[in-house]
């Protein structure tokens, strides 16, 4: 395969290149707005590698977006390339309308331009895969779950961004013929993830022994799927998804937030004990609720794992003991990060 990434610096997309390039020996032309989330850093290892490339761009630039692909050639584009953070989506939303619908749609149009010209095998294998988020689904109660037939109910302008994408991806399928897939995935964790995001956030705060904040009561529920998990899915739809079809991605790990930060704190006590004696989880603490949150997410995630045979390898256990190692084995990756771009501040609090 020859891959058009979008967003191929952060979290995901960077853990997505690393696999493909490395384990997967596909061509990736990483094409990526470097924000504050972007991070060349996470991608040291396969730059150089002749399977690899990178164009600095935003995929609200059509001219940008155009050439790209036209000199690359891809026959997939995968599209990782938003604003993700809830949080940031309160204090700002037009930031994330203007790249997650906006960008969306221009990238979209390019991709659908740029297939016209596809003939052959290199047209009968083109596909656009968007990569998007369960919190499109909205809030659940404590006994339903997320299918690919849930109807969308966005709670945050995150959300509602995202959902607006799904939903022009859809019309490009649909009005254009533009051979499209979706995948809407549950909260994931692992190497790489910028620190504003609770799990790297807990663990930086507990090396820093800072206080732990805890939105509300910490009775908020998630489903945790394991970065490398994830791209393993995404993988796994490209290959043998069935064009136009929607595919939830779910860790199968159910867990509130204070339970999340309770085993940071026991892992962290273990790898790294305070250095002012104690245990973290005296750090803890809890602050004002985050507005709109939704109480609870939630993935079944049968029908890929009937139709295309993909699990998650990591249960919970696993996924977050590797998680804490890298933290702790890569402080030169996030040290930076701390440095020149995020210390740990919170981000949407809504004044009255």
């Amino acid at each position: 395969m020859k891959l058009f990434v979008t967003g191929g610096a952060g979290f995901i997309g960077g853990n997505f290149v690393l696999k493909q390039v490395i384990q997967e020996g596909n061509e990736v032309l990483n094409f990526d707005k470097l924000t504050y989330a972007g991070n060349l850093d996470t991608l040291k290892s396969v730059i150089g590698n002749d399977k690899y490339q990178f164009i600095q761009g935003d995929i609200c630039q059509r001219s940008t977006v155009k050439n790209a692909l036209s000199q690359f050639q891809p026959n997939v584009i995968i599209n990782f390339a938003a604003e993700s953070h809830v949080d940031r989506s309160i204090d700002g939303p037009f930031e994330f309308i203007q790249t997650n619908i906006v960008g969306t749609a221009v990238l979209l149009d390019e991709a659908n331009n740029y297939y016209k010209t596809l003939t052959g095998e290199m047209k009968a294998g083109f596909r656009f895969l968007h990569v998007s988020t369960d919190e499109v689904f909205g809030s659940l109660g404590d006994d339903d779950y997320f299918t690919e037939n849930t109807a969308y109910d966005p709670s945050s302008p995150y959300s509602a961004s995202k959902a607006s994408s799904d939903h022009l991806v859809r019309a490009w399928n649909r009005t254009f013929g533009l051979p499209i897939l979706i995948t809407n995935c549950s909260n994931n964790y692992g190497p790489y993830q910028f620190p504003e995001k609770l799990i790297p956030l807990m663990i930086l705060n507990c090396l820093e022994e800072k206080n732990l904040p805890i939105y509300g009561k910490g009775d908020n529920v998630r489903d945790w799927l394991f970065v490398e998990d994830h791209c393993d899915a995404i993988y796994s739809v490209l290959s043998g998804g069935e064009l136009g079809e929607t595919y939830n991605i779910g860790g199968n790990n159910e867990i509130q937030n204070i339970d999340i930060v309770k085993t940071i704190c026991e892992k962290m006590d273990e790898y790294s004990p305070r250095q002012q004696g104690g245990n973290y989880e005296e750090l803890i603490t809890y602050v004002t609720d985050r507005p709109g949150h939704d109480f609870r997410y939630a993935i079944d995630a049968s029908k890929i794992s009937n139709e295309l045979g993909w699990q998650p390898k990591e249960n919970f256990e696993t996924g977050i003991e590797k998680t804490i190692l890298w933290y702790l084995e890569n402080r030169e990756w996030w040290q930076a990060i701390q440095d020149n771009t995020y210390q740990q501040e919170r981000l949407g609090v809504v004044s009255e």
